[in-house]
């Protein structure tokens, strides 16, 4: 057994009290691991008290219902914080409030901010190691658990698609398939099937996009032109992963302006340019492929998408 987690199992049979965080901003990997492995746990052990917090993603809630977290869950408590390379991004808690708190995490370190931490970032997705943790320790696989940690990692590698899937994706997935006869065909409608007014708005951006000569795409999605489409900003974002192959962009962007939370989302990606590291120098990061950020003004946009292009120049001069 994996000493990491036989650690990590070691704490979740001693803790009555266990809450399961993930990062701000919802994706389906995050979920799909935060509710996958609160499902392992509650039938395992099902007297505990297990709970997956933060703020609900309504275009995901297919995959399950989330909790709402109270103060008095600190008390005598676990933490699990999944996908969440930062203590900032956390959704809902504080993580330093536990008694007890582990990390389990596929981007590259941040900051370490848990008692425990496991950070793989040659994993595919918060999923895989949710599913490694499952087949390491007496926590036991079912079919319900798999659709969830099946959805996540389709989803984080774009259906196997992105660079980071490794042939133990690969492995892991085909056992968690045959071990639960998981009918997985059928869940990729959730995750692809969409209405007709987003169909539209993936035209406006593939009609409207701004291509750099140095192979850098992006679009800058006002809230006005979100309520002309009647979507928001999370959809905007979920959209970046529809534009990977354009022979004459290297990277790319969606900037959706987030009115509720007053903020401007930006979801980047590339095939080729590291884009994480100016992703950070913007409070943002991720993978080198795939990154996120939360900007405030259009000022900061602007020198992100000037950095990103500048990227892209570089990488372009070295093909």
């Amino acid at each position: 057994m994996n000493s990491k987690y036989l650690k990590i199992y070691q704490k979740i049979k001693k803790y009555n009290t266990i809450v399961i965080a993930r990062h701000v901003g919802a994706d389906p990997d995050a979920l799909g691991s935060q509710l996958g492995l609160k499902c392992a746990i509650l039938d395992k052990f099902p007297k505990k008290n297990v709970y997956a917090v933060g703020a609900p993603a309504s275009t995901f809630k297919y995959l399950g219902q989330l909790d709402k977290f109270t103060e008095d869950m600190y008390e005598k408590s676990l933490l699990i914080v999944l996908d969440t390379p930062d203590e900032k991004r956390v959704d809902g808690v504080n993580p330093s409030q536990f008694e007890c708190s582990i990390k389990i995490d596929h981007h590259p370190f941040v900051e370490k901010f848990c008692t425990i931490e496991h950070i793989d970032d040659s994993s595919s997705s918060a999923s895989q190691l949710v599913l490694e943790l499952i087949y390491a320790t007496p926590l036991k696989i079912t079919e319900e658990i798999a659709e969830k940690i099946f959805t996540g990692i389709v989803a984080d590698t774009n259906r196997f698609l992105f660079k980071y899937t490794t042939p133990k994706t690969f492995k892991l997935v085909s056992k968690m398939i045959k071990d639960t006869n998981l009918d997985f065909s059928r869940l990729y409608e959730n995750l692809y099937l969409k209405p007709i007014k987003e169909t539209r708005f993936q035209g406006f951006i593939a009609d409207n996009m701004i291509v750099t000569e140095n192979g850098f795409g992006y679009m800058k999605i006002t809230d006005e032109i979100l309520k002309k489409y009647n979507v928001d900003a999370a959809t905007a974002g979920n959209m970046v992963n529809n534009f990977n192959y354009i022979n004459e962009v290297y990277a790319w962007a969606i900037f959706s302006e987030d009115k509720n939370n007053d903020v401007i989302r930006g979801s980047i990606r590339s095939r080729g340019p590291v884009i994480n590291e100016a992703a950070a120098h913007f409070g943002g990061g991720g993978h080198i492929f795939a990154s996120g950020v939360r900007l405030k003004t259009d000022e900061d946009t602007d020198n992100l998408i000037k950095e990103l292009d500048e990227v892209c120049k570089t990488y372009k001069e070295e093909l």
